[in-house]
């Protein structure tokens, strides 16, 4: 019995040891901290063993550990990972504070479009390419779509954006990338065609752009791809930019289209400033910047002069709490040429019967609040009011209102390295004007998305921990439900529509796959849904260009598509450069793909024309390599960036087929006495199967290098021929001409020079064509001949 008493006591004394061990515990905390980022970094990942927590907005973070011996490992994207390992007591409360290094690794550099969550961009699962600021500066890229023209795999057609031949030529109306100022989209509510003007160039601290399907997340009009500028914001110390240029055209190769020669008022030049201020008072940040000039083209009659303010506010609340409001005002007078005079002499002249004046007022207004709590939860509402009037000449003004709403939540889950997305949005808008006929229409769209980003680790360290850095498989899933409705007008060119009102209803869904076989080895796979509903201006556009009538077609539909993908990417570090390599082979279809044609449909009242048609399916196939690489300062006495990229695309139509001229009349509708494949050969100069207005190559090469003071940059874009364009444009003086003559493709140098004056001030010189090359990207219309540009810009 005294045994029995004394196993008991025993027992006891073990399981209160026991027991006092497991409670046993000491608290971690502490603030981390970014070398660029000394008052604390936001949402970086703490992980002690398995137990795991995020950091507040100033950086810092708690954590409860049992006593004993750990290591702590602290990562934020775009940062080296810190790691140290410490002993603590029961009870203690230990002080751990970490400043992260800034990684010189392109492949860790942050990216936010993919996920709608800082990512690296070694881990994402689709095409994704960073443009960095400094290129902007340096190649005095005055709005975005300059920039984007050195980008592989994108190409810019009168301002409109194209990615990997999924768009061509489309007059002005409809886009198939998407648009994003700070993920929210800023494309013309009419139109769906972007306002490069609108960008902040002089606030931008990353462009992304996603190429391939991206409507999973984003909606409407990411048919193709993602364009993202994301504005910079005030950092710890004050900073002010300030630049200042001056562009002048050369005469045109071939003397005879040199106009200014004898009308040198006003010489083709462009003028203009910028400013830009960022500036943290205690818990508010602002940041101020303004954009002027004045740009007389090298087009005769052609002008473009514009001014822009923009202001951005962030106040932090508390640790768990920021709201702030972004505004941008855009005013600007144009007079616009949409078809040279000819294609010999007034190559440079604008037709006078095509000539649009234009005073345009644009400003939107952008509220934000976020909210982060200490489990992981994020809380997010973004809006923008977006104001556009176009005060047009030739009966061709419009005005719109976009009211844009989104309300979303993330949740972090540490222990399971996993992301959950989900977001409601709507889009309103109200437009108006003489382009429509003096009818107002009022559309909506509403969505529903999620999206699960989840990393699988198969490798364990010797302690049992994951091996973050091979052996790990990243998966990202989406979909998105989408809603569209369009009240229209009940007649259109003279035809009864009924109540005019329509709308549909579509889900869209995404798959993606990153496993990273190394450390810098990356395999990805993906697939996406696009969905583009189509806009005002592609399905009621009344107007008349060059003595060419637009002419509505209210029975447009919507088209869909896909894009899929298989590449690697790998990273190198070959002395002292260092960068990653991609190979990437992808393929997209579109159905009932929207394309301007031409019409002789005789029940319109308007008469013969162009009008945006549902031309069919069609599929893109191609192959893109992307080398990107750096030198980094430490390292050499010559830092380099570089990026060289080639595209190569097949981009064809599912319907085409050979026509029989005796087959149709003019008097009669095409479309009634034709297939579709016939259709689509009947309106393509070319007997070959090929979509309009692409290049099959493209090759993109840009370089630049520094040595003490002095910086140098070379670049160079080249393309194949444009092997098609549409056979009516043959109406317009010297199109079909000029494009039977020149049918080599194009190759432009770019180069530059810049002296360091100190480390706040540069003057650069920036030399763009410098082979004077003349070429054409579309029909009636020869790019710029060479021009030379002065820059300063001082920085304090």
């Amino acid at each position: 019995m005294k045994k029995r008493k004394l196993l008991n006591i025993l027992n006891l004394i073990v399981l209160l040891f026991v027991s006092q061990m497991m409670i046993a515990q000491g608290t971690v905390r502490g603030v981390v901290t970014g070398d660029e980022e000394p008052e604390g970094l936001i949402s970086a990942t703490v992980m002690i063993g398995d137990v795991g927590t995020v950091t507040e907005f100033d950086g810092s973070y708690e954590i409860s550990v049992p006593a004993g011996t750990h290591t702590i490992q602290i990562s934020y994207t775009s940062y080296n990972t810190y790691t140290q390992t410490f002993t603590i007591g029961d009870g203690e409360t230990l002080e751990i504070n970490a400043e992260l290094i800034t990684s010189e690794n392109l492949l860790t550099q942050a990216t936010v479009t993919g996920t709608k969550f800082e990512k690296p961009l070694g881990e994402v699962t689709v095409s994704l390419e960073v443009v960095k600021p400094a290129l902007v500066e340096s190649t005095n890229s005055t709005t975005v779509d300059e920039v984007l023209k050195r980008v592989p795999g994108v190409t810019i057609i009168d301002g409109q954006a194209n990615i990997r031949g999924g768009s061509g030529f489309s007059y002005g109306a409809g886009s198939r990338v998407l648009l994003l100022v700070d993920d929210i989209p800023i494309l013309a509510p009419d139109a769906g065609y972007p306002n490069w003007s609108d960008v902040p160039v002089e606030n931008i601290a990353q462009i992304e752009v996603i190429k391939g399907a991206a409507s999973a997340l984003y909606g409407s009009s990411a048919l193709n791809g993602i364009i993202n500028i994301r504005t910079a914001y005030a950092k710890s110390e004050p900073e002010t930019n300030f630049a200042m240029f001056t562009e002048s055209f050369w005469k045109p190769k071939d003397d005879a289209k040199h106009w200014w020669k004898a009308d040198s008022i006003p010489t083709p030049m462009k003028v203009g400033a910028s400013i830009v201020h960022r500036h943290k008072f205690g818990k508010l940040d602002w940041v101020f910047g303004t954009m002027g000039y004045l740009n007389y083209s090298y087009i005769k009659n052609a002008r473009d002069n514009k001014i822009r303010i923009n202001n951005k506010l962030r106040y932090r609340f508390n640790d768990n709490l920021n709201a702030g409001l972004y505004v941008n005002y855009n005013r600007g007078n144009s007079n616009t040429v949409f078809f040279w005079r000819d294609h010999e002499e007034g190559a440079y002249i604008g037709d006078s019967g095509n000539m649009t004046n234009s005073n345009t007022t644009r400003f939107n207004v952008d509220p934000f609040v976020t909210y982060l709590d200490d489990n992981g939860n994020t809380v997010k509402y973004m809006g923008r009011w977006l104001k556009v009037n176009n005060d047009n000449a030739n009966d061709q003004g419009n005005f719109s209102n976009l009211f844009y709403n989104e309300l979303q939540y993330q949740k972090r889950f540490e222990e399971l390295d996993m992301n959950v997305i989900g977001g409601l949005v709507s889009t309103n808008t109200g437009i108006s004007g003489t382009l429509y006929g003096d009818t107002t229409f009022v559309s909506a769209n509403y969505a529903i998305y999620a999206q699960l980003d989840k990393k699988f680790y198969f490798s364990k360290d010797s302690e049992g921990n994951p091996v973050t850095t091979k052996n790990a498989l990243n998966i990202s899933a989406g979909a998105r439900y989408e809603f569209n409705q369009l009240d229209g007008p009940s007649v259109v060119a003279g035809n009864y529509l009924g109540d005019g009102k329509e709308s549909e209803a579509k889900p869209v869904f995404r798959l993606g796959l990153n496993y990273q076989a190394a450390e810098f080895t990356y395999f990805r796979a993906s697939w996406g849904q696009g969905y583009r509903y189509p806009t005002v201006a592609e399905k009621y556009i009344t107007t008349q260009v060059a003595g060419l009538n637009i002419i509505p077609n209210p029975g447009l539909t919507s088209e869909t598509g896909w894009s899929a993908e298989l590449a690697v990417k790998q990273g190198y570090q070959v002395g002292p450069f260092q960068g990653f390599v991609d190979l990437s082979y992808f393929w997209s279809e579109y159905q009932d793909m929207m394309e301007f044609n031409f019409t002789n449909d005789p029940s319109n009242a308007i008469g013969l024309g162009f009008s945006s048609k549902n031309v069919g399916n069609t599929v893109i196939n191609g192959t893109e390599l992307s080398i990107v690489g750096q030198v980094d300062k430490d390292k050499t006495k010559f830092p380099t960036t570089f990026l060289i990229g080639y595209n190569y695309i097949n981009p064809k139509f599912q319907e085409f087929e050979d026509i029989d001229e005796s087959q149709y009349a003019i008097n009669q509708p095409l479309e009634d006495i034709l297939t579709p494949g016939q259709l689509n050969d009947f309106f393509s100069t070319s007997d070959e199967n090929i979509l309009k207005y692409r290049s099959r190559h493209t090759v993109k090469f840009d370089i630049e290098t520094r040595f003490k003071m002095i910086s140098l940059g070379v670049s160079c874009n080249g393309g194949s021929s444009i092997e098609a364009i549409d056979t009516a444009l043959g109406l317009v003086q010297g199109v079909a001409q000029y494009h039977v003559e020149n049918r080599e493709g194009y190759w432009t140098f770019d180069a530059r020079f810049a002296y360091h004056i100190n480390d706040q001030v540069k003057a650069s010189i920036v030399l763009k064509n410098a082979t004077n090359r003349e070429y054409s990207l579309r029909p009636g219309q020869l790019e710029p001949p060479a021009s030379f540009a002065l820059r300063v810009d001082a920085k304090f």
